[in-house]
C-alpha cells in the first residue's frame, strides 16, 4: 500500500496499514530544525533542505501530504486607505494576506497583533465597495491541477487549506467585537458580508475539487474551551447554510473528496451538524476540552479524526515518556479501523522541548502500524 493510499483509507475508516500523522512547526522550530541538519547537510538530511537553504519540515518528517494553493495575485491594491493612523510597521497579515487585512508584529515570537479594515464601516454600500481577492480570476488557477498530479504521482495527497472559511474571514475584516454585534443586531449589514465570503469560497471549493485535491481544509474557530462562542442556534442560522453549499458544491465537482473542518475549543453542540452537512473529518479535537476516546465512540462510524495531541498540555509540559504514552492511546483507542490522522493540535510552539517532538514523530512510527 502507498503513503497516499494508506492515508485516504485512514480519513475513510477503511482499515489502513499504519497511522499516518501530520506536525507543523513554528518559525523558530523550523530553524532549530535548519540547524539540526545544517545548511550544508548530506546525505539523507540534504534531501530536506531547499535549494534557499530553507528546511522542508513536512519532508523531513515523513508527513503524507502536501498543501496546494492559488498562484499569487497580480493586483497590487492599497488597503491603508481603510486604516486610520495605521501604524508605520504595519503589513499584511503574513499567513492570509490576500484580504487586505494587516497586522503589526506581536510580542512573542511569530505572533502578529491584527488590524481590521472594516472596523469603521456603518453600511453595506462599503462591502460592496470593497476590493475582495481575485480568485475568480483564471490565472490563479492555471498551474493547480499540475500541482496535484505532481503529488499523486509523488505518492503524496494534496490538501487545500481553505480554513477561516467564513466566520473568521468575516471578524478578521470587521473585528471580533464588531462582527459579533453585527450578527445580533445588524442582520443585513453581517449577511451581506458573509455572502460575499461565501460567494468567494464558492467559487474556490469548486476550483479546488476541479483540480483533483484529496483533502479540502474548511473551518471556523467558533467555540472557546468552555462552550460555543455564540448560541448553536445562531450558529445554525448565519453559518450552517453557507457551509453547507460550500461542501455541497465541492461535493457535486468532485464526490470523493474529502471535507476536513477546523474548529477549536468546544463545539462538541455541533458535531451532529457537522456530519450531517458532509464533514468527513474533525480537527483539531483539542483534549484540554474533548474526550477523543469518548467522540470515536460516539461518531466513529461517521467521522474521521485530525489531532488529538494536547500541544496547551503534553507537548509544551509533559515527558517524552508522556508523549510517548499519549500517542500510544491515541493509536490504540482512537485509531482502530481507522479514522485517525495523529497530530498537535495546533502549530508546535517555542515552549514545545524539541525532546517532545522527536518523542511524537518516534512513537507514531513505532507503535503506528498494525
Amino acid at each position: 500500500m502507498t503513503n497516499r493510499e494508506n492515508f485516504l483509507r485512514a480519513l475513510r475508516r477503511d482499515n489502513p496499514k499504519w497511522v499516518p500523522f501530520d506536525i507543523t512547526l513554528c518559525p523558530f522550530h523550523e530553524e532549530n530544525l535548519r540547524k539540526k541538519l545544517g545548511a550544508h547537510a548530506s546525505g539523507a538530511a540534504a534531501s530536506n533542505v531547499t535549494a534557499a537553504g530553507s528546511v522542508d519540515s513536512k519532508v523531513h518528517f515523513g508527513v503524507p501530504f502536501r498543501y496546494v494553493e492559488p498562484l499569487p495575485t497580480k493586483e497590487n491594491i492599497d488597503y491603508s486607505k481603510y486604516y486610520n493612523n495605521l501604524p508605520v510597521n504595519a503589513r499584511p497579515l503574513s499567513w492570509n494576506p490576500d484580504w487586505g487585512v494587516y497586522s503589526i508584529p506581536g510580542s512573542v515570537a511569530h505572533f502578529e497583533e491584527m488590524l481590521h479594515p472594516m472596523a469603521a464601516f456603518s453600511a453595506v454600500s462599503e462591502i460592496e465597495e470593497y476590493p475582495f481577492p481575485d480568485y475568480d480570476q483564471s490565472y490563479r488557477w492555471e498551474s493547480l491541477g499540475l500541482t496535484v498530479r505532481a503529488l499523486h504521482t509523488n505518492d503524496l495527497a494534496s490538501v487545500a487549506f481553505m480554513q477561516m472559511t467564513i466566520f473568521e474571514i468575516a471578524w478578521y475584516l470587521r473585528g471580533m467585537d464588531n462582527f459579533l454585534i453585527d450578527m445580533v443586531e445588524d442582520r443585513d449589514f453581517a449577511e451581506t458580508l458573509l455572502d460575499k465570503i461565501t460567494g468567494i469560497r464558492l467559487g474556490m471549493a469548486e476550483k479546488y475539487a476541479a483540480a483533483g485535491v484529496d483533502v479540502l481544509m474548511l473551518g471556523d474557530d467558533v467555540s472557546t474551551q468552555l462552550a460555543m462562542m455564540m448560541s448553536p442556534p445562531l450558529w445554525r442560522d448565519l453559518l450552517k447554510g453557507r457551509m453547507a453549499n460550500i461542501i455541497q458544491k465541492a461535493k457535486e465537482t468532485k464526490p470523493d473528496i474529502l471535507i476536513f473542518y477546523h474548529g477549536d475549543g468546544d463545539l462538541q453542540a455541533i458535531i451532529p451538524d457537522l456530519i450531517e452537512i458532509g464533514v468527513d473529518i474533525l480537527n483539531p479535537v483539542q483534549p484540554e476540552c474533548m474526550e477523543a476516546v469518548a467522540l470515536k465512540k460516539q461518531y466513529g462510524d461517521k467521522l474521521s479524526f485530525w489531532g488529538t495531541i494536547g500541544t496547551q498540555t503534553t507537548m509544551p509540559f509533559g515527558t517524552p515518556g508522556d508523549v510517548k504514552s499519549l500517542v500510544k492511546r491515541m493509536i490504540v483507542n482512537v485509531g482502530k479501523g481507522g479514522g485517525l490522522v495523529l497530530s498537535p493540535t495546533h502549530t508546535i510552539e517555542p515552549d514545545v522541548p524539541w525532546e517532545n517532538i522527536e518523542a511524537f514523530v518516534s512513537a507514531v512510527k513505532e507503535h503506528g502500524v498494525y
